[in-house]
């Protein structure tokens, strides 16, 4: 069988620069960090008081107020950034495909950890019985997909795809692989993440995987710099509209660029630490370029799960050097962690870190790596890119997505 070409016709985004991907594209070529103070928590309880939260983001400027306290704040930025990708894709004009042949995956690592422990205090104060009626849909992952569905009478293939922080990209190449093999004709895909609440950043501070820099926000997340201490926690969604090529070209929509090459492995090494040699992202690398039928001297651009930690940037660059050489052997690559201004959106940022390498495309401008003073000299010997954004021609770049449990994606967009 003939695997059919996928293209990429609608954008959405909500971040820590609030909504909208212009917003998002302006800041991040503009290197400027969305990392601020918590807002809404006693932080006199917390130990971590910063993050990267959606700044203003008020859900029924958007949606009916009875629909928005149906929904946790995941699902909400699911809904805002799909509405603007769907809008973006001019879907509205589709008439003439079956819909069941357009499907939804968007997904979330953690769900609705705000509903979850706003009702667990609900049982211990005023017990089991006054839960909300609406916790179950409000917190379960799949509801962001189902609720899109919903609104949009999407009929077609409707899941979401769990592994952590490779949620997102995970999420977009099984959505791939949907139209790849004729499943779908369109998929909404991408991920959404509201875990900037107390458990969740609670527990993750509890892990000491958080940074702590709570004195200045802005410079905290700093992937690739020896004075790294750990990633920052922010929340927003990220929702692509995926097409089959043919059916994109023939509605005259404008296409983005093309997804040629998706790649998973696991790590099976540690629920938390990457395998030190990174042989487990070299693994997703390799196989997202042979899907492709690339050579590794053709992706010009790479978005690095880059978290800020002190064994993920040194695994995954080294993963990197492995399949791409270094910055003497292959001078035209060229390497950031978007994260260091954006901060970690887990389930989301694949979605969002996809965009942004389609945005790198569009405009042959590459983000950079901000907050990159001092180069850990454990890291490989690449280009990071730092602290200023880069005019280059882009024409062919690969995101990575790296989860705790040691799940691995990656996968390619080129121009077109």
């Amino acid at each position: 069988m003939t695997k059919r070409r996928v293209v990429i016709t609608g954008l959405g985004a909500v971040s820590p620069y609030g909504v909208g991907v212009k917003n998002f594209w302006d800041n991040l070529v503009a290197g400027k960090s969305g990392i601020r103070t918590i807002q809404g928590l006693d932080l006199e309880k917390h130990v971590v008081k910063i993050a990267g939260q959606v700044p203003n983001f008020n859900p029924e400027d958007y949606m009916e107020p009875k629909e928005a306290k149906k929904m946790d704040r995941f699902i909400q930025f699911a809904m805002v950034a799909a509405d603007e990708a769907i809008k973006d894709a001019k879907l509205s004009e589709v008439t003439d495909v079956d819909p069941y042949k357009i499907g939804v995956i968007v997904s979330s690592a953690a769900g609705g950890f705000r509903t979850f422990e706003e009702n667990h205090i609900r049982i211990l104060e005023k017990g089991p019985n006054k839960c909300s009626p609406f916790t179950i849909p409000m917190m379960i992952v799949n509801m962001a997909s189902g609720r899109i569905s919903m609104k949009y009478g999407y009929k077609g293939i409707n899941k979401v795809v769990v592994s952590a922080c490779a949620t997102g990209t995970h999420s977009i190449g099984d959505s791939f692989r949907a139209i790849q093999y004729g499943d779908a004709e369109i998929m909404i895909a991408g991920g959404a993440e509201a875990t900037v609440c107390d458990v969740g950043i609670g527990a993750f501070s509890s892990a000491r995987t958080l940074s702590r820099r709570n004195d200045d926000p802005a410079r905290a997340s700093r992937p690739y710099d020896r004075d790294r201490d750990g990633f920052v926690m922010s929340e927003g969604a990220g929702v692509l509209v995926l097409e089959e090529y043919e059916h994109a070209k023939a509605r005259n929509a404008h296409i983005y660029a093309e997804i040629v090459g998706y790649g998973q492995s696991a790590d099976a090494y540690d629920v938390v630490a990457p395998a030190p040699d990174g042989a487990g992202a070299v693994k997703a690398m390799e196989f997202a370029l042979s899907d492709a039928g690339m050579k590794p001297t053709d992706v010009k651009y790479i978005n690095t799960h880059g978290t800020s930690t002190g064994l993920g940037d040194v695994a995954e660059s080294l993963a990197v050097e492995h399949v791409f050489g270094n910055k003497h052997e292959n001078p035209n690559l060229l390497v950031s962690s978007t994260k260091s201004m954006h901060g970690h959106m887990l389930g989301a940022t694949g979605a969002i870190e996809c965009i942004a390498c389609v945005k790198a495309i569009n405009n042959n401008i590459v983000p950079p790596t901000i907050n990159l003073e001092n180069q850990d000299e454990k890291v490989a010997d690449l280009d990071y890119v730092p602290n200023k954004a880069r005019k280059t021609d882009v024409h062919i770049a690969l995101s990575n997505s790296f989860g705790f449990g040691g799940q691995n994606a990656s996968i390619i967009v080129k121009e077109i």
